[in-house]
């Protein structure tokens, strides 16, 4: 792994430790090993324990399926057009105001439905200093960015030290007014989720934590400790969800999945149509459906547990709400 961030001990991350953990048959074994040549593995710890069979709501979001290598016409390696809006490396432009900045692709988890899961993987593609100054040059020419988003990969798996660098030089634009970190490692790896780590985000900018939860069984008791350490620092966490064909697909488990997260202080604030990656056509449900889901919500459960439902339409055409 390059150097500069930290990954979860014993993780699973190769067909033979899936094997092992009883997590598939021996007999899948030639099929997966054909989809990890194409797509990463990696399940840590702390979402091994929640998985109770391979095709429970956690199984089916992290354990690897022959399927994923059955393209369907309309999926693509580029779903949302990263690639074609991204004017330096790292730096994505969509919207006039906000930037996308990808400090590193790698992540401690890989989501089965990852619309980047053409780009991220275990060798991290980290932006070196270099690049990185050629990032901070781009925004700081750009006064009409207000907001830069730190996603990847998984920012928080960066060393505090690293991360707090990249902070304080994104601080320092005049014109930046807002950060945002969009991640998986407190529902991945709680344990990352340090003082040190906490300290490394209390910066005088205000910075927002878009948290990425798919079910409510995801946040433990360990997710909401590690949560109010930011928390406590006035950082607030946002909820982002993708809608999942059995993972979270009824009023149920979405109403069950939205107040769990209030109750970690977790605002829900997108709902997300799945993006069309390779090989996730098993995982997508009707917009029409993921309508008649919040209809059905609403007034069953409070307002502030209702996120928008969006969808990121193809060709980098950016988010419009469903």
């Amino acid at each position: 792994m390059p150097d500069g961030f930290v990954t979860p001990k014993r993780s699973i991350r190769n067909v033979d430790g899936l094997i092992d953990a009883g997590l598939v048959p021996e007999a899948a074994r030639v099929g997966l090993e054909a989809v990890a040549v194409q797509y990463a593995i990696a399940i840590p710890p702390a979402l091994q324990k929640l998985i109770t069979t391979p095709d429970d709501p956690i199984g089916l979001q992290f354990i690897p399926d022959a399927a994923e290598l059955s393209v369907a016409p309309h999926e693509s390696g580029d779903p949302v057009a990263d690639e074609a809006l991204s004017p330096v490396p790292g730096i994505v432009h969509r919207y006039p105001d906000r930037a996308l900045l990808k400090p590193l692709l790698a992540c401690p988890v890989y989501c089965r439905f990852c619309f980047r899961r053409e780009q991220v993987g275990p060798d991290g593609g980290v932006l070196g200093e270099a690049e990185l100054e050629v990032a901070y040059g781009y925004i700081a020419a750009h006064p009409e960015i207000r907001e830069v988003i730190l996603t990847g990969g998984d920012p928080l798996i960066l060393s505090p030290r690293r991360l707090r660098a990249i902070l304080d030089r994104l601080s320092a634009i005049a014109h930046v007014e807002v950060l945002r970190i969009h991640t998986r490692v407190p529902v991945a790896d709680p344990g990352l989720m340090t003082d040190e780590l906490a300290e490394a985000l209390d910066i005088s900018t205000p910075l927002f934590v878009a948290l990425h939860t798919n079910h409510a069984r995801e946040i433990t008791e360990a997710v909401r400790v590690g949560l109010q350490k930011l928390q406590r620092r006035g950082i607030p966490i946002l909820g982002q969800t993708v809608l999942l064909a059995g993972v979270n697909d009824s009023e149920a488990v979405l109403g069950d999945l939205f107040r769990a997260m209030l109750r970690a202080r977790v605002k829900p604030y997108y709902l997300h149509q799945l993006d069309a990656a390779p090989g996730t056509a098993r995982f997508h449900v009707a917009p029409e459906r993921g309508r008649e889901i919040l209809a059905n919500l609403r007034g069953r459960i409070s307002g502030t547990a209702l996120p928008t439902y969006i969808y990121d339409r193809p060709g980098g055409l950016g988010k419009i709400p469903l």
